[in-house]
């Protein structure tokens, strides 16, 4: 479906689309970042924290995956 809606978006619609997503994987990737902290921190007993650093990435891979769906022609990296 996501692949379907991506070849009717224009060049400039994709480009904007890849830096939102940019965007986006970088504020999770900072998440993650402060998650993990925090589950050291807690000597690894947080199921909670572990619970949400899965879900975290859970989404950074959609955010990947649709990331590298929009440059299927190698133009925007």
């Amino acid at each position: 479906m996501i692949v379907k809606y991506l070849k009717n978006m224009s060049e400039d619609e994709k480009g904007k689309r890849f830096l939102e997503l940019i965007d986006q994987q970088n504020n999770i990737q900072w998440n993650i970042i402060t998650k993990l902290i925090s589950l050291v921190n807690s000597k690894w007993n947080s199921f909670q924290l572990q619970n949400e650093i899965e879900s975290l990435l859970e989404t950074h891979f959609k955010v990947t995956k649709e990331l590298n769906s929009l440059d299927d022609n190698n133009s925007i990296l």
